[in-house]
């Protein structure tokens, strides 16, 4: 029989959705009752019948407390599942009708709701968002249907600005309120923007950003060739490049060249889809959350000259969530 200690370093695991306990409320059953408290009042205590509190107990007796985590609620054998060839007759209908489960399910012969199941299951588009001549998905969904990391630094790279507006001297309306700014003289002082230029490595999120005065293509290509030689400086080879499609990158021969020069081919997004260059996208979200809007910056230039102890601290010390709680250097160094 498994003993458990009453002060063991708890782990809060997360149940599935339907589960009346959470793997830490069963670990508490198991304590209570080998302190001595008897089942029925430990269950009443908790929420759970008796025979719930039982049911944990035996499963901790029998495989320890890994018996307290989630199994998995499939069944052993499916013989009613539905046939790989069955469903393969399905895709195959689909492809050629460019129909409904509806009117597939008179040509295939099966139910309309276990077309539906396997369509779902095999990642087919919806109809309406399909081409009706070809079959082929037209419209773009608002996700990235396979959400993708690349295996080693520098494979990919994603670049892109971020347009935010110039404060004027003694601060911005940030400070001093939004009626600063409502005044005709206010209005008429046009301070401009500042355009945040930055490249955010796929693999493993390092970033690299300088502020400029525009967008324009040379200035593009010339932040993407510091750029690449700040990624060549911790070893990092660019092998490609992904942009939106802005006309600073599709039309620039200078942005052209310098992707060549650093051995990369350039990569565009699909047209009004930024979510497929997402990481760049949400680091600009980061960028105002943690530096542009930190604080409150009395001048243009204080703010600009806070960009490099962010950018230090974003791929140093700032956990990542996506790898898994490290700074983005950390996917460099074995520690």
């Amino acid at each position: 029989m498994w003993s458990l200690p009453l002060h063991t370093n708890r782990r809060f695991l997360v149940s599935h959705r339907n589960a009346r306990l959470t793997p830490f409320a069963r670990r508490l059953i198991v304590e209570r009752v080998q302190s001595g408290q008897p089942v029925a009042h430990v269950a009443k205590a908790m929420g759970v019948s008796r025979q719930c509190a039982h049911r944990w107990i035996n499963r901790f007796n029998d495989a320890g407390i890994d018996g307290l985590e989630d199994r998995s609620s499939r069944p052993h054998n499916c013989p009613n599942q539905t046939a790989p060839d069955v469903e393969e007759r399905v895709l195959a209908a689909r492809r050629e009708h460019r129909c409904g489960p509806d009117q597939l399910s008179y040509e295939v012969g099966v139910p309309p709701r276990t077309i539906t199941r396997i369509l779902r299951r095999n990642g087919v588009p919806r109809l309406h968002d399909c081409d009706p001549l070809t079959g082929e998905p037209i419209r773009a969904s608002k996700t990235t249907a396979i959400r993708y990391e690349r295996d080693r630094p520098g494979e990919l790279v994603h670049v892109d600005v971020k347009k935010l507006g110039r404060i004027p001297p003694g601060g911005g309306w940030r400070a001093h309120g939004r009626q600063m700014g409502s005044t005709a003289a206010k209005k008429k002082a046009r301070i401009g923007f500042d355009y945040v230029h930055s490249m955010v490595d796929d693999h493993t999120r390092i970033a690299y950003s300088e502020i400029h005065d525009d967008e324009r293509g040379d200035t593009c290509a010339a932040f993407i060739g510091r750029a690449g030689a700040f990624f060549a400086g911790l070893g990092i080879s660019i092998e490609r490049v992904m942009t939106d499609n802005h006309w600073s990158y599709t039309k620039s021969h200078s942005v052209a060249d310098v992707i060549a020069d650093l051995g990369a081919t350039h990569k565009r997004i699909r047209p009004h889809c930024p979510w497929q260059n997402g990481k760049v996208e949400r680091f600009n979200r980061t960028l105002q959350i943690e530096w542009a809007y930190r604080q409150i910056f009395e001048s243009n230039d204080e703010r600009s000259a806070a960009l490099p102890d962010f950018l230090h601290r974003y791929n140093h010390q700032r956990r990542h969530h996506a790898l898994g709680g490290h700074p983005p250097i950390s996917r460099l160094s074995p520690t």
